[in-house]
């Protein structure tokens, strides 16, 4: 157990931390005042990027830089090649989409992300002391110009082959997500991101076996059994999602936030029907109606995440988790809620007891 021990405190000690518990780059669920908390209680801040304009980028950093201790994670997607359009089936989604909230116009999915090198230069220019990334492996000269700073780049691998390309590329640490994480899937390959589901606990052993560089755990942890489990299995950290949505800092729709609260494992789903990349969603009503054998195939990324907008917005407002996007992992119902600062205590307290016998 002192070697377990061992391994989280030296991770600890590199990277600025006095607990290996590391909030998830959640995109869209980013609040900065949930980092802030998480910070202050010793753990890792973190922000998905991926939606937020360069100045958006450089305001967040701020923000949380003048209200904890200065170390935090900057998180953006690898971006898809441009998707092919199809407006007959995008004319078949809009249809679908009538039935959950207001019409959906033709240019909806007319969408394209935030410029991704004007996003890259605003990372660069916050200074974080780690800079991540999920679908992909950041360009080399990106790389480069990160190390040249002394920024770490914590790289998300969904499967051995992926976290091994990773390390080749240059990554400091390698995150291992399970298939039990909420939200979207991180497989560089979407057409592969719905068939490769490899489950943590089998994922995580396989990789720490196959890299050199230290690996955190992510995925279904949501309590001190799991952040235990993981740094048994070799990990160095654990970092958790769902497991923070619960806490006031999250400000969470009230109805997602409830929602993850009674979700059980199997009460989650897989799905395409949000923003056309798989994701792990709470199995709301609308995201059933999305899988069922007569509803149209979504539209690529970004084109679906335009397309049902709309409904998405509409049930943000209302408080109706049935179009909401309601992002979960398997381990919901464990989500405390809890200012987040109790829960990385929680989490930490409870994981050494458990390793300590």
């Amino acid at each position: 157990m002192s070697t377990t021990l061992d391994r989280a405190q030296a991770f600890c000690a590199r990277y600025g931390l006095q607990v290996p518990i590391l909030l998830a780059p959640m995109a869209g669920a980013s609040a900065p005042s949930l980092s802030i908390a998480v910070a202050n209680a010793g753990g890792l801040a973190s922000c998905g990027a991926l939606l937020m304009q360069p100045a958006a980028i450089k305001a967040w950093a701020t923000e949380v830089r003048a209200a904890s201790n200065g170390g935090f994670n900057l998180n953006l997607w690898i971006p898809d090649p441009p998707p092919d359009r199809d407006p007959e089936a995008e004319d078949a989604v809009r249809a679908f989409l009538r039935s959950w909230g207001p019409d959906v116009a033709r240019e909806a999915g007319d969408v394209s992300p935030p410029d991704f090198a004007a996003q890259c230069e605003a990372m660069l220019e916050a200074g974080p002391t780690i800079i991540s990334s999920i679908m992909g492996l950041y360009p080399p000269a990106f790389v480069e110009r990160m190390k040249a700073r002394g920024i770490k780049w914590f790289a998300n691998a969904t499967t051995v082959a992926e976290a091994k390309a990773a390390e080749a590329a240059g990554a400091d640490v390698i995150v291992a997500q399970g298939m039990e994480a909420g939200g979207h899937r991180g497989a560089f390959d979407a057409s592969k991101a719905q068939t490769e589901l490899v489950g943590l606990f089998a994922l995580l052993p396989a990789i720490v076996d196959a890299v050199k560089v230290p690996v955190v755990a992510t995925g279904g942890i949501a309590d001190a059994r799991g952040v235990a489990a993981a740094l048994m299995l070799g990990a160095s950290a654990a970092q958790v999602g769902t497991g923070f949505l619960r806490c006031p800092e999250a400000k969470l729709a009230p109805a997602w936030a409830d929602a993850i609260g009674r979700t059980l494992p199997e009460q989650t789903l897989v799905t395409r029907a949000f923003s056309g990349r798989p994701g792990r969603t709470i199995a709301t009503a609308y995201a059933r109606a999305a899988a069922a054998a007569d509803a149209p195939n979504p539209a690529p990324y970004p084109v679906q995440r335009g397309l049902s907008q709309a409904m998405r917005d509409a049930g943000t407002k209302n408080n109706d988790i049935d179009r909401m996007q309601a992002w979960s992992g398997q381990s919901a119902r464990l989500a405390m809620a809890k200012p987040a600062g109790d829960v990385v205590r929680e989490l930490w307290g409870g994981a050494q007891a458990l390793l300590r016998g």
